[in-house]
């Protein structure tokens, strides 16, 4: 995935348009595509599968976000059902910024937060 992300990633830059790249497994059911069943591990990026995005993807350019699994799910659920870890964001941050040497250098976005309490999606 990152080696064809890095492919239209190299196209995109000249014309300015930003990448997103989703990692890991967003759970419940999209286009089709059920993940109800899959592990709760792999629900969740590490930050390792993070950082190799950025491997790939910063020496292009900066224009990129990375969605990273912290165990969001597709689909409407009821508040309380769903267990995300957003504070893994902060530490893939931290993993990232320690390799770099720069303050926060990943641009997230948050895919699947239906179901999500109020103070996860704040924090």
């Amino acid at each position: 995935n990152i080696e064809i992300c890095a492919k239209y990633f190299k196209r995109m830059m000249p014309m300015k348009i930003i990448l997103e790249m989703e990692i890991g497994i967003t759970g419940g059911v999209e286009d089709g595509v059920d993940n109800s069943g899959v592990s709760k591990e792999k629900l969740y990026s590490t930050p390792d599968d993070v950082y190799k995005v950025y491997e790939g993807l910063s020496p292009i350019g900066e224009m990129f976000t990375i969605a990273a699994a912290f165990g969001n799910v597709h689909g409407v659920y009821k508040a309380g059902n769903v267990k995300l870890q957003p504070e893994l964001l902060g530490d893939f941050q931290k993993f990232a910024a320690e390799k770099v040497g720069s303050a926060k250098p990943l641009f997230f976005v948050f895919h699947g937060g239906s179901g999500s309490e109020k103070e996860h999606i704040t924090t």
